[in-house]
């Protein structure tokens, strides 16, 4: 679920809040480590808050109704998975006035990932980032065609609680290629999303009774979907720890513009792959016969399509704004409270069924994300009272 806006969610921190703040004239005699607190407890003004809200209105709203579209899509007449595929990635071109306007506001100024003073560092090459952009998107593009997969053959509310898996598969895959350590909290956090995940393979009522949307889902299908959007997590996972060791290790300098530059060039090389697969699949012939047989009306069928791609860059905007203006921690955050929506709105919408095994699911999943959540909270924490006893010392 969300597969290209996400990516970004693992690549900032807040280990560098206190840059550039200069203290007044009245504050030249206090400590340096109480002028720093001063700056932290500083209240937000009216516009800071007006843009954390439009951001996290973006995440939440782009996310939940990205989904359920894209599950409309397949329940109304959809059957192609690869152009259910395209829409996700092919949205990005809303992303480059976004990205224009950042580019002249900011330029290339930039913070640097690492402790030491890397300002005379040779930044990589463009041939190198557009190799290790070019690789990822690749697998961006993959992951769209199996989630797809996926959103054919589940319900939303199942897919939704097997997609929370994907944290769990990047911590991981973070433990090897990051360092990143089994805290309590992460073990509790990847056996409870582990448990949640394998309780839906006991389900029974998403293939024995059909729903007021469409008939119920076999057996065969169902385990397809499900195997599908298991291992399109997995492969996410890798994605997001990949990402994540690129940023600290290879281009070790972070801009808003980097970012950007980023999710455009890795959602233009996945949109080549699934344009690719459309056509090579051979689906792309039916689509006009898809279009006409569409139960809701050839306009309502091309509407879907165009808005599951917008909410998606929605949901991508707003997660990298409130990165910027807040942190990673924060961003991570708004996006785990999309887990409970979609399941619930899919019930009102969908008449999905929310049995026992489901609302445990749920439950197990939403004390994973928290448990995961909370160790980045400490982690957080420790690096605050780290960087005051430096700058106080």
């Amino acid at each position: 679920m969300g597969q290209t806006p996400q990516i970004q969610l693992q690549v900032l921190g807040d280990r560098h809040q206190y840059d550039h703040y200069e203290p007044s004239k009245e504050e030249i005699n206090v400590p340096l480590a109480s002028s720093l607190k001063k700056k932290q407890d500083t209240p937000k003004d009216f516009w800071w808050w007006l843009k954390i809200a439009l951001y996290t209105v973006g995440v939440l709203l782009g996310q939940s109704a990205a989904l359920l579209l894209g599950r409309l899509y397949f329940l109304k007449g959809g059957n192609s998975k690869w152009m259910s595929s395209v829409v996700q990635v092919l949205g990005f071109p809303v992303l480059i006035p976004f990205y224009l306007f950042i580019t002249m506001k900011e330029g290339q100024k930039g913070v640097a990932i690492d402790d030491e003073d890397d300002d005379d560092r040779k930044p990589p090459s463009p041939y190198t980032l557009g190799a290790i952009y070019s690789s990822i998107g690749l697998i961006i593009g993959l992951n769209c065609f199996l989630y797809s997969v996926g959103l054919q053959n589940l319900p939303v509310s199942t897919y939704t609680l097997l997609c929370a898996s994907q944290l769990a598969f990047n911590s991981f895959f973070s433990y090897f290629i990051n360092g990143q350590k089994f805290t309590p909290f992460v073990v509790n956090s990847l056996v409870l999303l582990t448990i949640s995940s394998v309780l839906l393979v006991f389900n029974n009522d998403d293939t024995s009774s059909s729903s007021s949307t469409g008939p119920a889902i076999s057996r065969v299908k169902y385990v397809i979907g499900f195997l599908c959007t298991l291992t399109s997590s997995a492969l996410y996972g890798v994605v997001l720890s990949v990402t994540q060791f690129v940023f600290t290790r290879v281009v070790k300098r972070q801009t808003f513009k980097q970012v950007m530059e980023m999710i455009i060039t890795e959602n233009v090389v996945a949109s080549v792959v699934t344009v690719v697969g459309l056509f090579a699949s051979g689906e792309w012939r039916s689509i006009g016969r898809e279009m006409d047989a569409y139960r809701l009306g050839t306009v309502p069928y091309l509407m879907v399509l165009i808005w599951i791609a917008v909410f998606w860059q929605m949901f991508s905007i707003g997660a990298v704004g409130l990165i910027f203006e807040v942190s990673s921690l924060f961003s991570n955050s708004i996006s785990a409270v999309g887990l409970p929506i979609v399941p619930i709105m899919a019930v009102f919408f969908f008449n999905d069924k929310m049995n026992g095994i489901k609302g445990v699911s749920m439950a197990l999943a939403v004390w994973g994300f928290v448990s995961y959540v909370y160790q980045y909270y400490v982690d957080g924490q420790k690096s605050d009272k780290k960087t005051l006893d430096e700058a106080s010392s």
